[in-house]
């Protein structure tokens, strides 16, 4: 007994040991913390149950045989964060590089299919330099398979990739199918072919950060949901993150209480939206003053800033926040906009996440590189989105609501349950100047009747009452009493029911 207890001890040993100090003091060195420490960060202390520290890979190929390593790259398991149970893996630098052999795919499909058992979200701590090539193809299925769990758990339980190293080549479709990617700035990248690969191909130089690395991804690709400062913050934010969203699509996200009060006013409201129509205003700071406690975790912040998209909580329940941002191209729709939005719009769909739009949009962008680029595909995306969704809606106009961009943004039409407007809102098929230059084009030239009638048409139809005269708008409602409408409007259809007709899937427009 005491040999095997030895035994044991020592394989325990050389599992944490990982690839060896040497590699640890280069990871350090690195700035990057090592895959246990991450795991010591994220998780609640104590709370780690560790699968498979005795995994070693099974190729005897170009001297594989003579290098094993109990865990063979990547610590499975389970813990808990702020007590919610949580499946993770975290793939380990230190041992061959972080790379995927068939025995290290198996680690994770494992800790996947059990989460999708237990109805548990699964967290990736990615570091890997991709697939272990001594394997060849077996490496190559390692990865088919866990992209094959990605996609079962889609809609079933939040999946969720940090991004802590490299992850390149076929390693980057695993984070790219789960619902959010977060990054760490200067010691993480993704891309799909090197910097090596695209100076043979097509003759440009650049640096991995600039190919893949977590600025590229949150400002240009939109990959990525958020960039970190550092591993620390990285982990931090993501125990954060993780309250927002339920444990599965079964069950209710977690409410927290909060000690600001859902009757609370905010006269300061009354006067955000100027009143000349031209004068853009910040939305976030309508968000800020009526989520809870002015907490918002806004995703994808330096993406497609025309549109604000991220998750705050309301009388302590999350909500989902789709938003324009009149800052930015006054607040139009294009195509990135229309994709950011839409795949947010989707994700709180699937756990029933109450969505919350707040509009000022005065149509889709013009021009020839959006039409090129596909906005009529690309804008139906979030139109398709929010014809979709089943969970629970609240719309509010803030100002300008023009053309087939009021429809799209979670118009009454759309299904919308609540759809509230302020004083200053005006709902119509596009601003006054160009409605009155297209009916009296005959008066082009006389600028004082036209001006007469475009002061006219503001009067009679740039004002949310004809879309409330039809019930298209359910209320219009002083801007200060904005937190406290929303709020009532959320308890009412915390019971909703709908349910779409049965098919095996939609056939949204990608």
């Amino acid at each position: 007994m005491q040999d095997i207890v030895r035994q044991l001890a020592e394989k325990r040993a050389a599992a944490e040991l990982g690839g060896g100090q040497r590699r640890i003091d280069a990871q350090h060195a690195k700035g990057k913390l090592t895959a246990r420490e991450r795991l010591e960060l994220l998780l609640d202390p104590g709370t780690f149950e560790e699968w498979d520290m005795f995994v070693e890979h099974r190729c005897v190929d170009f001297g594989m045989d003579e290098q094993s390593i109990p865990g063979d790259g990547v610590v499975t398991g389970y813990g808990t964060i702020n007590g919610r149970v949580m499946f993770v893996f975290s793939q380990d630098f230190t041992v061959f590089g972080g790379s995927l052999s068939e025995a290290h795919a198996e680690k994770i499909c494992k800790i996947m299919d059990h989460a999708m058992k237990v109805g548990a979200p699964v967290i990736g701590l990615n570091d890997s330099g991709g697939a272990r090539i001594q394997e060849g193809v077996a490496s190559l299925a390692g990865y088919a398979n866990v992209f094959q769990r990605n996609v079962l758990a889609s809609g079933v339980i939040p999946q969720i990739s940090m991004i802590m190293g490299p992850c390149a080549g076929g390693a980057v479709y695993s984070p790219a199918m789960t619902d959010f990617i977060f990054m760490v700035k200067d010691s993480s990248y993704m891309y799909v072919t090197g910097p090596e690969v695209v100076k043979t191909v097509t003759h440009e130089v650049v640096t991995h950060e600039e190919l893949g690395g977590a600025i590229t991804h949150s400002t240009k690709s939109g990959v990525a949901d958020r960039a970190f400062e550092n591993d620390v913050e990285a982990l931090f934010m993501l125990r954060r993150f993780i309250n927002y969203l339920p444990a599965n699509n079964r069950t209710p996200p977690p409410f927290r209480p909060t000690p600001d009060p859902a009757d609370r006013s905010e006269p300061s409201l009354d006067t955000l939206a100027p009143e000349n129509p031209s004068k853009p205003y910040d939305m976030k700071e309508l968000i800020l003053k009526i989520v809870d406690d002015t907490d918002f975790f806004e995703l994808q912040p330096e993406y497609a800033k025309n549109i604000i998209i991220g998750f705050a909580r309301m009388e302590g329940y999350p909500v989902g926040i789709v938003a324009n941002q009149p800052l930015v191209l006054a607040g139009c729709l294009d195509i990135r906009s229309s994709i950011k939005a839409a795949r947010f719009v989707r994700f709180c769909d699937c756990y029933n996440i109450p969505i919350i739009t707040l509009v000022d949009v005065p149509g889709f962008m013009p021009g020839t590189a959006q039409e090129y680029g596909g906005i009529i595909k690309h804008g139906a995306k979030l139109l398709y989105a929010y014809a979709e969704t089943t969970a629970p809606k609240i719309t509010l106009i803030t100002r300008k609501a023009y053309g087939g961009a009021y429809d799209v943004m979670a118009s009454k039409h759309l299904r919308g349950d609540v759809n509230l407007a302020w004083p200053s809102a005006e709902i119509a098929v596009m601003g006054p100047k160009g409605a009155v230059e297209i009916i009296f084009r005959n008066d082009r030239g006389n600028d004082a009747r036209l001006a007469e009638l475009t002061e006219e048409y503001r009067r009679k139809f740039a004002n949310p009452f004809i879309a409330g005269h039809r019930g298209y708008i359910d209320d219009v409602i002083m801007p200060r009493d904005t937190r406290q409408r929303i709020c009532r409007s959320l308890a009412m259809l915390r019971g909703k029911k709908l349910e779409n007709p049965w098919r095996k899937h939609g056939n949204i427009p990608l």
